[in-house]
């Protein structure tokens, strides 16, 4: 049975950036306040859609590894914010790639979206099903925020990452993985008026809604991404001691230090980047692990843990074994549409639906 190896990674974060002080220019709030609470200084805000976002990463991931588009069996692309109901955001990656038949499919699963996907590919390769599969993690979450509610609009960002993985005789790639989902407590973290389930003849369809249990979804997320992770471990035959490195959800700060300490990793072995693009859901992985391999925390041969908590309430967890490349085999030159407006200005229609909402 053949193992399915990461051979190729890329992001994409697009430029416009919005800052915890921009932040308090409409909401009561403050960079203290929400560094404080969560450690995140800024995040990004696309001007473009997230199928988009995900298409350069893709490219990147390509690239990097040293692919074609029609060497791709596949492309599974992890989001809850599509552009479009139907057709899906993997189909247009397929077309902007070049791709003429590669298998293409969506998976939601909220901020587990990426390693729900990563371990549907990896079960595609190790039984024979696939070759080389494109595994996508993308999310425009500012267009579905209500951005007067400040339990959740200092939170998000936007932002894609992507890897390659390919068939290997050598035991590389994803080894182990556990996933589940805390469905009795699902109301927890949702979004309303946001899906067929939602009533058209209202005005305030037009604006989405959360809700947020900040102190439940603490307790579940520390407790399910931790669970998984154990799991994980044990099916691999791996302990604690042997992770060199963990890549998290990065949900917040506290949750990522929480999970460390009761994983008894010390942080220096922990990916953290947070601080600078917030949460970005189904991207958060994607994106932190090809910043790892980039900042060198990810060496040749290391083993690395997953572990991620969202929506649903889903959670899960994969452990990996890196292969001997941490350098891009080549680099793309495909680049993100420019962009003329400020994050600010990126959002000011949202922001004037919430007024409007919060008003009445």
């Amino acid at each position: 049975m053949p193992y399915a190896e990461i051979t190729g990674w890329g992001k994409c974060m697009p430029p416009a950036i919005l800052t915890n002080k921009d932040l308090a220019t409409f909401i009561e709030t403050s960079d203290e306040w929400i560094h404080s609470r969560t450690g995140m200084r800024e995040r990004r805000i696309s001007h473009v859609t997230v199928d988009e976002l995900g298409y350069v990463a893709a490219e990147r991931a390509l690239a990097c590894a040293g692919l074609e588009a029609e060497d791709i069996d596949g492309i599974l692309f992890g989001t809850t914010t599509p552009t479009k109901l139907a057709p899906n955001c993997a189909s247009y990656v397929q077309k902007k790639l070049g791709n003429s038949s590669a298998a293409a499919m969506d998976i939601n699963s909220a901020c587990c979206s990426f390693l729900f996907s990563l371990s549907n590919a990896t079960a595609l390769i190790r039984n024979n099903m696939m070759k080389r599969v494109l595994v996508i993690g993308a999310e425009r979450l500012s267009w579905a925020l209500d951005w007067k509610n400040r339990n959740v609009s200092v939170l998000f960002g936007d932002g894609a990452g992507a890897v390659v993985v390919e068939a290997t005789e050598e035991p590389l790639g994803v080894l182990s993985s556990k996933m589940g989902c805390y469905g009795d407590a699902r109301e927890t973290l949702a979004i309303e008026n946001f899906g067929s389930g939602s009533d058209r003849t209202l005005d305030s369809y037009a604006h989405i809604t959360w809700n947020f249990d900040g102190q439940e979804i603490f307790k579940r997320a520390t407790r399910g991404m931790v669970t998984a992770t154990e799991e994980a471990l044990q099916q691999a035959n791996v302990t604690k001691e042997e992770v060199d490195v963990v890549v998290p959800h990065q949900a917040n700060l506290r949750i990522i230090e929480a999970v460390a300490k009761r994983l008894e990793t010390p942080m220096e072995k922990v990916m953290v980047n947070v601080d600078r693009y917030a949460n970005t859901s189904a991207a958060t992985i994607p994106v932190a692990l090809c910043e790892a391999v980039e900042e060198g925390l990810i060496q040749p041969g290391n083993g690395v843990a997953l572990p991620a908590f969202g929506a649903g309430l889903t959670w899960g967890a994969a452990y990996l074994r890196w292969g001997n490349r941490v350098t891009p085999k080549r680099l793309s030159d495909v680049q993100l549409p420019e962009n003329s407006k400020t994050a600010l200005e990126i959002i000011e229609p949202y922001l004037s639906i919430a007024n409007k909402f919060h008003r009445e």
